[in-house]
Formats: C-alpha cells, structure tokens, sequence
C-alpha cells in the first residue's frame, strides 16, 4: 500500500544576512520534502503571501515533488526567519509571520487532511488545536525546545510520536521524556545536539550517538531527524533503527547551506 503524508503549518523563508540570500523553510515545509525525497508521497497545507517570497516557497515544493493544492495565498507577506551563523551553527533570529499569523484550517482542508496516513506539524504550525480531529491518522509534532509549553500538555493525547530538543543527556531529559510517554504518545524522541538522540516506547530507552561531520549550516537538521525516523516507522522498522535513519538523515543535511 503506498502511504501518504501531509505536513501542516509553518512556512517561510530563511534569510542568510551574511550570504544575502533566503531560502524556503518552516518545519513543515521541510518535513513534507524531506519525506518526498524519500520516496513517501507528501503533502503540505499552509498559508504564503502573494508575493515574490511565496513563489518561491510554492514553486519550491513544487519542483521536490510535494503536493501544493491546499497552499492557501492571501494578500501581505509571507513569513521570513531572519537566520545568523555563528560557528556554523544556525542561530534564528526576528521572524516576521506575515500572512500566517492568521492562518486557520479550514472543514475542507481538515477533509482533505484526513485522506492521508500521517500528519506531522511543529509547535509553530497553529495546528495543535485540531490534533483531535485526526484519529485513525498516524500523528507526529515537533515540539522543539518548548518543554514547559501549554501546548506539550493539551495536544499529547493526541499525537503518537512526539519529538523534543535539548542539548545534553542527562537524567532530566530521559525523566522528562518517560513523564511525557505516560500522557499518551506511543513514542517519545528527543535529540539532543551533538550528543545523539533518545527515545522510549514504555518499554525501553533507546540511545544514539550523532555521526561526526563536518558541519556548515545546522539548519533543517532536526526537521530531517523526524523525517528519516517517521520514515522507518512507516516502513515497520525498529525504534533503534528510526533513530539510526534520522540522525543519518540529518548527518546530511548539516552538510550544506539551508534546509534542503
């Protein structure tokens, strides 16, 4: 059976101030072509501006492959990260969300949503609240670094692979995530910088050390983390080996300027 994914929420272009240049990203841009590349037909549902900057980001994802017919355009700006490199390390700074500070889902995209086997949106993606109307789908969300958010509490009984960043391994980040397991996911990840990746399942605690690379923009890295491990599970693959997926993923994508 050939399985569908559909990516929600935020978009916008990151702009490099010391290259001059932007390039197309939001998490769940990134998501929906990370998946495309792997050969999983995507989806993304969002909102762009009628300007240069949402062409960009439409054609974009239209040239990867990704299915664009509910990308939504309204009159004003589509949004832009403002990104600074600091050794390589990717530091984002004003984001301006233009035309997606209002964006909703509409019943017809909620509809066109729930045709698909998974949905994966982040904390930024103003999705969280419909989380509930997806039963039956697989559901991911990245929550990035927002441990204490109000977010984390409402949505996880709704979502099933859940996804953190920190930065170390230590006894609260593997307290943190067998606390969040209890509250519904099937899965709980959290990566962790240059010290690998961890998940549980209620069963176990997996560990992964991050491969060694040589690194010139940490852009895109956590977004193709989830990509390749929701790529294993779809694949009916370990949860040691979605993670050995994901952080090779990522290996990659810190390998060169922007998100993909």
């Amino acid at each position: 059976m050939t399985m569908k994914v559909v990516a929600v929420g935020d978009n916008c272009i990151d702009f490099y101030n010391i290259l001059n240049k932007g390039y197309p990203g939001g998490n769940a841009v990134n998501f929906a072509v990370y998946m495309q590349k792997l050969g999983i037909a995507s989806s993304y549902v969002g909102v762009v501006g009628n300007d240069d900057n949402g062409d960009i980001i439409i054609d974009s994802m239209k040239n990867q492959g990704v299915n664009i017919s509910r990308v939504h355009r309204k009159e004003g700006r589509t949004a832009i990260t403002q990104v600074e490199l600091i050794n390589n390390d990717r530091i984002l700074g004003e984001y301006d969300e233009g035309v997606f500070k209002e964006f909703t889902l509409s019943e017809e995209d909620i509809s066109y949503i729930q045709k698909h086997d998974l949905i994966h949106s982040a904390i930024w993606g103003k999705v969280d609240k419909y989380f509930h109307k997806f039963g039956g789908m697989i559901t991911s969300f990245d929550y990035a670094d927002k441990l204490d958010s109000q977010i984390v509490e409402d949505s996880l009984p709704f979502v099933d692979y859940a996804f953190f960043s920190y930065q170390r391994h230590d006894e609260y980040i593997r307290d943190y995530i067998q606390k969040v397991k209890s509250k519904g996911p099937k899965v709980v990840v959290a990566t962790l910088n240059r010290n690998g990746s961890i998940a549980y399942d209620g069963n176990k605690m997996y560990y992964i050390p991050s491969i060694p690379t040589k690194v010139i923009d940490t852009l895109g890295a956590g977004d193709s983390f989830i990509a390749g491990f929701m790529y294993g599970i779809l694949k009916d693959n370990s949860i040691e080996e979605c993670l050995k997926i994901g952080t090779e993923y990522a290996s990659k994508t810190i390998t060169y300027f922007g998100a993909w």
